[in-house]
This record gives C-alpha cells, sequence and structure tokens, in this order.
C-alpha cells in the first residue's frame, strides 16, 4: 500500500534538460525471451555499441537484479509479478534520467510487459523478442537449469513447467539461432535510430 504522507517532487533540471546533455533521448529496450535465449548477451552487446556511440546506457540484468533490488522474491507467478513491476519502476527513472537502458528479463507474462510499456510513452519502450527454440536454449544452458526442471528439481521453470507468453506485436524480434550477434545488434540499433531516440 502507498503511502498517503508522501508527495512528488518535480525536478528543476528536466528530462528534457538530461536529454540535451547526453546528445540522445531516454527509452527502456525490454529484452524478453526464454531462459538461454540471448537475451543477457544481445543486451550487453547492444549497450557497448551504444557506449561506442557516446551514449549514456546502462543493464539492467535479471540475475544481478536479484542479487540486491529484488533479493527477497522467489519465482512463485505473484513474485515474477512484483519482480518486473519493481524493474519498470527503475527503468521509469532511467528514462527520466535521459538514459538507455536495456533489460534483460525473461518477463513470461504479457501482462508483466504491458505494465511497463504503460508506464512510459510509446516512443520510450522498445521490446525485443529474443525468439528461440527451447531445444536450442536448452542446449546453451551452461548452469543445467533446463535438465533440473524436467526431472522436477526446478518448480515453475519458465518453458517446461511454467508458461511464457512471446510478445504479440514487438518492436523487434531476433531470431537468436539462426543470426549472429553482430546482425543481431544492428537490428536493434536500427530500431533506435527509427525512433529518433538516437541519432
Amino acid at each position: 500500500m502507498k503511502s498517503k504522507n508522501i508527495q512528488w517532487h518535480n525536478s528543476v533540471v528536466t528530462r528534457i534538460h538530461r536529454e540535451r546533455s547526453n546528445g540522445h533521448q531516454g527509452a527502456v529496450v525490454w529484452f524478453t525471451g526464454l531462459s538461454g535465449s540471448g537475451k543477457s548477451t544481445l543486451a550487453h552487446a547492444v549497450e557497448q555499441q551504444l557506449h561506442e556511440l557516446g551514449c549514456h546506457t546502462f543493464v539492467l540484468d535479471g540475475d544481478n537484479v536479484r542479487h540486491g533490488l529484488c533479493a527477497d522474491l522467489g519465482f512463485t507467478n505473484l513474485e515474477r509479478t512484483e519482480n518486473i513491476r519493481r524493474v519498470g519502476e527503475v527503468t521509469k527513472l532511467f528514462v527520466e534520467a535521459g538514459t538507455i537502458v536495456m533489460t534483460a528479463f525473461i518477463s513470461p507474462f504479457k501482462t508483466d510487459r504491458d505494465r511497463v510499456r504503460a508506464l512510459l510513452s510509446h516512443n520510450d519502450f522498445i521490446e525485443v523478442y529474443c525468439n528461440c527454440p527451447v531445444e536450442v536454449c536448452e542446449e546453451r544452458d551452461v548452469k543445467g537449469l533446463y535438465e533440473r526442471a524436467r526431472v522436477g528439481k526446478i518448480a515453475d521453470f519458465t518453458g517446461i513447467s511454467s508458461p511464457y507468453e512471446p510478445p504479440t506485436e514487438p518492436s523487434v524480434i531476433v531470431n537468436t539461432s539462426l543470426i549472429n550477434l553482430e546482425d543481431a545488434v544492428q537490428l536493434v540499433i536500427s530500431k533506435l535510430y527509427d525512433r529518433g531516440i538516437i541519432r
């Protein structure tokens, strides 16, 4: 429950000021897909490319966030929803700071992703679907999560014992089992140019 004893304070330095200083617009590039689909790899590669272009960036990675901000959450459906709610609020702050923030989360439920999208303007939210067959994701799984999930050692594992709802209208679809990393990065960077986020 939100406290009634709080008040929103508007900043003297606005998002427009920050974006002018940064030389680009703020935005969220939301990478979604199964575990092992290449979300984190692609998010960090996109960040590296943007950094070389002089952009202000940050990557919020699913595992990293669960070390701190969401360390108290497990993996039930309700806890996954709360995980994405918190991340959505953080990404909104990054956008206000004029930063391009990449997020790498399975974020399996469409309603959760839509809730984050609703926090932002249309131009601020770029949903990137890392589309990869579960069989390929399993082959890439160095941690053995899929194997453990298939024998019941991990409950509620997305793609095995818990559903994944693919985006219906993503901004970008990256078939990560079919194209190389360099080409995948260019697909995302091209969308940022198309939206006018970077120039």
